[in-house]
């Protein structure tokens, strides 16, 4: 497995911030690669994307929500893919928000592109996007407050 770590401050309270990374079927208008997420239930999501020219599908469950400090998710099936996004207060109006992830690269392009940094550097674009995203507008598209309790072993 490999991993990524990678974190942006964004200029909205941490409720907005929050409130806008719960709206997954917002995510290809900042995430590269990205072409759809369906939001499947309050717990799974379908996605669709297209790395290095490869285009993949596989669902991904909600392991663990937090309202205004985290989202954790792994994959389910095919794609080998986990992570966790946490949201912290910087002061009235700016958040820090950190993506950590793990994932299993496939294939000789995606194995190149990782030991290149290729997902490092395409994971700060996207959370710079997200930051533009979040910032232009303001304020989230939609929200989900719910909370998803992790799994006990």
């Amino acid at each position: 497995m490999s991993g990524v770590m990678e974190h942006v401050d964004v200029a909205v309270p941490i409720r907005t911030a929050y409130d806008q990374w719960t709206q997954f079927e917002e995510f290809p208008h900042f995430m590269e690669g990205v072409q759809e997420v369906r939001q499947l239930s309050d717990t799974m999501t379908h996605w669709t994307v297209e790395i290095a020219g490869v285009k993949r599908e596989f669902d991904a469950e909600i392991t663990e929500q937090l309202p205004d400090e985290r989202v954790a998710w792994r994959s389910t099936g095919g794609t080998q893919q986990a992570g966790v996004v946490t949201f912290h207060r910087l002061d009235e109006g700016n958040t820090r928000v950190t993506l950590q992830m793990e994932f299993e690269p496939h294939g000789v392009v995606e194995k190149a592109g990782d030991k290149l940094g290729v997902v490092d550097r395409r994971t700060k674009g996207d959370l710079t996007r997200f930051k533009q995203f979040i910032e232009r507008r303001g304020q989230e598209t939609g929200a989900w407050r719910g909370s998803v309790d992790r799994p006990t072993p």
